[in-house]
């Protein structure tokens, strides 16, 4: 289900951070509030309480109380920033129901919870094969058990609503464990599944994330990266989720550029912009009717100029040089494939061509250099007659050294220039 250097899914001690640990240092505020931050299987996290003033640090496994029965998870923030983060990501606080802490996990409740966590790669399984002997347009993504080892909660993945009550009493019948069933989307699946992304590191959502925003393409837009869905999709098929963690800096630099008259007047012509560079605060540009002629200006250079065009002043720039011209086609070209940089060898074709009669073309020969002699020589042969038997000829019967006999060419002569006898 996922791979096997994936922390989170492994449920191992020390699976918050894979760097540094930027809460080790942090005060313990416990006497603060006494709500809990606690971690189950991939990133599912809920919020209990701990009522009995049981001494909790991060990382321990605990006990909490689950409508019904317990469940077994990690602690993953305690105090006043587990307070904090309860108000953040709970929308409505007054109708979500904190339930209490019971204890520390023993090790009877650790091998429980192993035990489970066995069964659940086998139970997905025959799940997806009971939904798809039902019909049902649907996919199980993953299964979770509690740490008791009495409820299983489904994943499910669909496009539309599924009617899933014959399928529950299936599973009901099937597993002899309460079910709950739960549909997750395409960022719930990776997250639950796990990965490597193409920074390498662990998929956000499987280590750290557990809410998912919506993700437009303006966000990439507004960075300057490329607008390739593919360059900015991820594991799951969506735009990626670190689009929007600079996105907040590039904003702000972008208030510092104009918005109007960006459009150039230069003594050699019209200037339009095709490239910015927020952070280096540096617009690149490209000269109207002149292809591939590209330069860049500062922020400062950029609004000297507007002033000057307001005033009716036409100054002149210096355009870049060719190899600048080639790192901007390789950025215009990012989707192609990674061999176009490679110099290609024509494929030559030395079979005969075929004229539409199914006979072969011999027109090509006569570049040949072995064949100039030979096409100089024929030149003057182009206007006679090949040496064709056709239906209307006498002599096609005859033998090849045959040659007809022809009268003399002076009684042509002759009856050309003879006149009538009666004139």
């Amino acid at each position: 289900m996922s791979c096997n250097g994936c922390s989170f899914n492994n449920n191992s001690t020390n699976s918050i951070t894979q760097g540094y640990d930027w809460l080790s240092d942090l005060p313990d505020t416990t006497d603060k509030s006494d709500i809990v931050e606690v971690k189950f299987k991939s990133t599912r996290k809920e919020y209990f309480r701990n009522i009995e003033n049981i001494p909790l640090k991060r990382g321990d496994k605990i006990v909490v109380a689950t409508s019904p029965g317990h469940d077994v998870g990690e602690v993953t923030l305690t105090g006043y920033l587990a307070e904090k983060q309860f108000k953040l990501r709970i929308k409505n606080p007054s109708r979500y129901t904190l339930n209490s802490v019971y204890r520390k996990a023993s090790e009877n409740d650790i091998e429980t919870l192993n035990m489970a966590r066995n069964r659940e790669k086998e139970t997905m399984i025959q799940s997806r094969q009971i939904a798809n002997d039902l019909g049902l347009a649907m996919k199980i993504g993953d299964v979770e058990f509690r740490g008791d080892n009495k409820k299983a909660i489904f994943y499910y993945l669909a496009e539309g609503r599924v009617d899933f009550r014959e399928l529950i009493k299936v599973y009901a019948r099937e597993f002899r464990i309460k079910i709950e069933m739960k549909q997750i989307g395409a960022r719930q699946e990776a997250g639950l599944i796990g990965g490597i992304g193409s920074c390498g590191r662990e998929l956000c959502c499987s280590s750290w994330r557990t809410d998912f925003s919506s993700i437009s393409s303006d966000a990439a837009l507004k960075q300057g990266l490329s607008p390739s869905a593919q360059k900015m999709a991820g594991a799951c098929g969506k735009l990626k989720c670190c689009l929007l963690y600079e996105l907040d800096a590039y904003i702000e630099a972008g208030n510092e550029f104009p918005r109007e008259l960006l459009d150039l007047e230069l003594a050699s012509g019209m200037a339009k912009p095709f490239k910015t560079d927020y952070l280096k605060k540096e617009i690149w540009y490209g000269l109207e009717g002149s292809m591939g002629t590209t330069f860049n200006l500062s922020l400062k250079q950029v609004r000297d100029i507007i002033q000057k065009n307001k005033r009716g002043i036409k100054p002149e720039v210096h355009t870049l040089s060719a190899p600048v011209k080639e790192q901007n086609k390789m950025e215009v070209t990012l989707d192609e494939s990674l061999d176009r940089f490679d110099k290609k060898k024509p494929v030559r074709n030395n079979k005969p061509r075929r004229n539409k009669k199914g006979g072969r073309n011999f027109e090509n020969k006569a570049r040949n250099p072995q064949n100039k002699q030979n096409a100089s020589e024929n030149n003057g042969d182009k206007n006679k007659r090949p040496n064709k038997p056709k239906n209307g000829n006498p002599n096609r019967k005859r033998k090849p050294g045959f040659k007809a006999k022809r009268g003399p060419q002076t009684t042509n002569n002759t009856n050309q220039g003879s006149t009538p006898a009666g004139k």
